[in-house]
């Protein structure tokens, strides 16, 4: 078996993993790159491989930098299957559609600019067409259900934890007279999570292929979160302010969310009005009701004796535009999570926009901020920010929580591997900056001293 790394090699973005076993060719993962603009349209739209001699496709989970390249695989010849877990393909369905909005309102862009330039316009990368026809080649199995995909390679889909759906990948293979178990990580979640259940672990690993994305970092503890969470709520609420929540449409949004249901229910936070002002979340929200079997006990108790998790009587879900800009004038403490995360699109700019410059308002980040985005800005302290092109003075109070995290941390990732049994000969270190992998790839050499560990490069292979 050989392993070729097209994606996410020292960096956190485009997964995208060839094998080639028994003359097949597996393909693990279609992500989209996210970098300089220039690189990730080339990256993008080209492949470093025919996707018409690919066989099969595994997803792991439906998070754009894993799944957001696959109607243009399926647009340049690829006809197989894509497995993945029930709940990731309807995830994807919702991802995938908005993805090919995106990547049509790019084109638009960068045609206007090109036309002024006297040059053709562009083509975007695909469009909603290719991402339903991509829809139409995933096959869906549930976890712990053993299934073949090519001659000698069955396939094991276990819970990863991370987000709904989400899986672990576990390749029983027979080749040459010889079986092996591959497993690949996914991306790992923290465990003890608020909705999900934990990681699973997995017997008997030969070879593994791991996530590193906080290989060399730790979060705040879990515990603190919800504490921390209220006590800033509560003080912008006495004050008479809002709370604004950039948050990610799959994930984090639901966790908040249920987290301030608690609260509420518990009688420790007062029952404001509560919006979640984004169409890709609201139908985020819909799809994670819909698949219970992903839910740890505590909330699957929730859902079967008390109510929906993630609804209640002050809690409103805004699609449409009109509804979403009545918000503007609102007046009383109130309570806004939109998207995204990283307050670099969609209607949060409008609220930071609009509540940014009161001293009573708080804008509480609990994910992630990429370098040089505007929620990295805000958190940074820089005032004024540019939103829309004109700059606004940071007045509002500013605080991140980043006990919220889907990913496990250091000390995660190190008892994940920990809980997998098996004389594990070699490990590749994908999905994390390169400080990461490295860092990480160090605690696994100490942890499995038997293995080989490599921190594979951009189109790096290696012989299994």
């Amino acid at each position: 078996m050989r392993v070729h790394f097209f994606g996410a090699t020292r960096t956190t973005t485009g997964s995208m993993y060839l094998l080639e076993i028994n003359g097949s060719r597996l393909l693990l993962e279609c992500g989209l790159f996210q970098g300089r603009r220039g690189e990730s349209i080339e990256r993008n739209r080209n492949f470093p491989f025919d996707p018409k001699q690919v066989d099969a496709t595994i997803l792991s989970h439906a998070h754009i930098d894993h799944c957001g390249n696959l109607p243009n695989l399926c647009r340049h010849g690829f006809e197989g299957n894509i497995f993945c877990t029930f709940a990731t393909r309807d995830l994807a369905s919702i991802m995938l559609e908005d993805s090919a909005g995106i990547q049509k309102a790019d084109a638009e862009f960068v045609s206007q600019k090109r036309a002024k330039k006297g040059l053709p316009p562009v083509e975007p990368l695909y469009t909603e067409a290719d991402a339903e026809k991509a829809l139409r080649q995933f096959v869906t199995l549930n976890y712990d259900r053993p299934f073949s995909v090519l001659d000698g390679v069955t396939v094991t889909f276990r819970d990863a934890g991370h987000i709904l759906g989400a899986a672990q990948v576990v390749l029983d293979v027979r080749e040459n007279g010889r079986k092996f178990r591959y497993l690949f990580s996914g991306d790992i979640g923290r465990g003890d999570d608020d909705i999900l259940r934990d990681p699973q672990p997995v017997e008997e690993v030969d070879y593994l292929q791991v996530e590193a994305t906080y290989g060399g970092r730790e979060h705040s503890p879990k515990g603190n979160a919800e504490e921390e969470a209220c006590r800033l709520v509560c003080d912008t609420l006495k004050m008479g302010g809002k709370v604004i929540i950039p948050a990610f449409s799959v994930g984090r949004t639901q966790q908040i969310v249920y987290a301030l249901h608690q609260l509420t229910d518990a009688g420790r936070l007062p029952r404001v009005p509560i919006f979640v002002d984004s169409p890709l979340s609201v139908n985020a929200t819909e799809v994670f009701r819909l698949h219970p079997e992903c839910f740890n006990d505590e909330v699957y108790r929730f859902l079967r004796e008390k109510a929906n998790p993630f609804g209640m009587e002050n809690l409103t879900y805004i699609r449409e535009v009109a509804h979403s800009m009545k918000l503007n004038d609102l007046k009383e403490p109130a309570i806004i999570i939109s998207a995204s995360g990283m307050a670099e699109a969609g209607r949060i700019r409008h609220h930071l926009k609009n509540n940014i410059g009161d001293a009573k308002n708080l804008i509480l980040f609990i994910g992630y901020c990429a370098e040089h985005t505007l929620g990295a800005q805000i958190l940074a302290g820089r005032t004024p920010v540019n939103i829309f092109g004109e700059p606004h003075p940071v007045r509002a109070r500013v605080a991140s929580i980043d006990a919220y995290s889907g990913h496990a941390d250091k000390h995660e990732l190190r008892r994940y591997v920990e809980s997998l049994t098996g004389n594990i000969q070699k490990i590749s270190v994908i999905h994390g900056e390169e400080s990461q992998c490295f860092a990480f790839a160090d605690t696994l050499r100490e942890l499995k001293p038997q293995a080989e560990v490599v921190v594979p490069e951009y189109q790096q292979s290696v012989s299994i």
